[in-house]
């Protein structure tokens, strides 16, 4: 579909039972929708998911800036446009970040929010495998560099590196899911755009944390801060491109928030452990579910509405 000049990719999960909520599914940096498959699949008896292929990545056009800001406002536009919301929303690595974003602007648009490993900001490159190539980026020929580094490598060993990194024990990634993940590579060879997109998300990401600690509106903390939806915050303790203290962090930040920490898990644990995630998810519903039963009865019995409480689970 088109969503605003943009050749925008959407994949469905429809969901298997009546009163299904709506779900939106947001990847990661050099990720597709196909990161969500397993945790939509197993969440659709309670959620109708669209997984989303953001700009440059997948199936969907480029875009001329790979910032937060815009990524966060072409998720806005796609809920708007699908006119579904409020939305149960997901994010993972950078897509965490950029539905922060999404969910700190609209809130109006968001029933809650889970957030898997965000890539939220961390000044201590050493904490990421991503940190050694962080100064290539000031290169202005950054992104052909990239191109003929991916060029260079066939589409097999290129994938076994993206899991390498992403997943804390990369001889559970399931046979299925490596191939998908060396077709997916192969079509990377293919795309001219995409070496491009990499580089430009990679920018805008860390140009996110630079702003970050600096004084205005547009720090990622005060974005967090001003999130008023239920958040579950979900990271791996082995995660190797995202510092491990930043989960705990955005959950003592964000309002209304639960904290879950993952022993022998990296950085995609909707993809390593997606039964375990699908578990902490459904009880989020449900805790949602009887909040809405019970201020029903309190409204009908002129019972003012008490304050909602934060809570943190690990």
């Amino acid at each position: 579909m088109e969503l605003d000049g943009l050749q925008t990719y959407v994949r469905d999960t429809p969901a298997t039972a009546p009163g299904a909520e709506p779900a939106v599914y947001v990847h990661g940096l050099g990720g597709s929708s196909t990161n969500w498959t397993d945790l939509a699949g197993v969440l659709s008896g309670r959620l109708d998911g669209q997984s989303i292929d953001l700009p440059g990545f997948g199936h969907s056009a480029p875009a001329r800036s790979y910032s937060l800001t815009a990524m966060a406002a072409h998720i806005i536009r796609w809920v708007e446009h699908s006119d579904r919301g409020p939305v149960h929303l997901f994010g993972n690595s950078m897509g965490g970040a950029a539905v922060v974003v999404a969910a700190a602007l609209r809130p109006d648009l968001v029933r809650s929010l889970t957030l898997i490993s965000p890539a939220m900001p961390f000044l201590d490159p050493r904490r990421s495998l991503q940190g050694p190539i962080v100064p290539l980026l000031l290169l202005p020929n950054a992104a052909k560099l990239a191109a003929k580094r991916m060029s260079s490598m066939d589409p097999e060993t290129l994938a076994a590196m993206v899991i390498e990194s992403c997943y804390a024990d990369p001889s559970r990634y399931p046979e299925q899911r490596r191939l998908e993940a060396i077709e997916e590579a192969r079509r990377r060879h293919l795309v001219p755009w995409y070496a491009e997109a990499y580089v430009g998300s990679l920018r805008g990401l860390v140009s996110s944390f630079l702003r970050a600690y600096l004084p205005g509106e547009g720090s990622m903390w005060r974005m967090a801060a001003k999130i008023t939806a239920p958040t579950l915050v979900i990271a791996g303790r082995q995660d190797k491109l995202v510092d491990i203290r930043t989960a705990p962090q955005v959950a003592r930040l964000v309002p209304d928030s639960r904290l879950m920490m993952l022993e022998g898990v990296g950085h995609v644990a909707q993809m390593e452990v997606p039964r375990t995630v699908a578990r902490a998810v459904l009880g989020l519903l449900d805790e949602l579910q009887g909040d809405t039963q019970q201020v029903a009865t309190q409204v009908r019995d002129g019972v003012r509405q008490r304050a909602p409480q934060v809570r943190m689970a690990s």
